[in-house]
């Protein structure tokens, strides 16, 4: 796997870099007017997806690789590293969103 994805750390900021971004693509073209059709909800479970991917990817395709390395400790130590590293930038961003209101 590329050496650019083997941080737990860098992991979970980049999974919240993506968020930021498909929050801000999404608040762009919610305020265009754009009428419901057919085409919404395709795009929705399409974004749905891909996000799950991406996610999937940032938060077990190291560990996975580990894992069937046989490296059993460190894959979970790994993906722990992640979440938690993920729940403390989302607890911060609570946090300040919190104090903003």
């Amino acid at each position: 796997m590329n050496k650019i994805f083997k941080n737990p750390y860098l992991n979970s900021i980049y999974a919240e870099a993506y968020i930021v971004i498909l929050v801000s693509l999404i608040t762009y073209i919610g305020k265009q007017d754009s009428p419901d059709n057919f085409f919404s909800p395709v795009a929705a479970l399409s974004l749905f997806v891909l996000s799950a991917a991406v996610m999937g990817f940032l938060f077990l395709g190291e560990p996975l690789q580990l894992f069937l390395d046989g490296e059993k400790k460190q894959a979970v130590s790994f993906f722990m590293k992640t979440v938690i590293s993920f729940a403390v930038i989302t607890l911060i961003l609570f946090v300040v969103t919190a104090r903003l209101l």
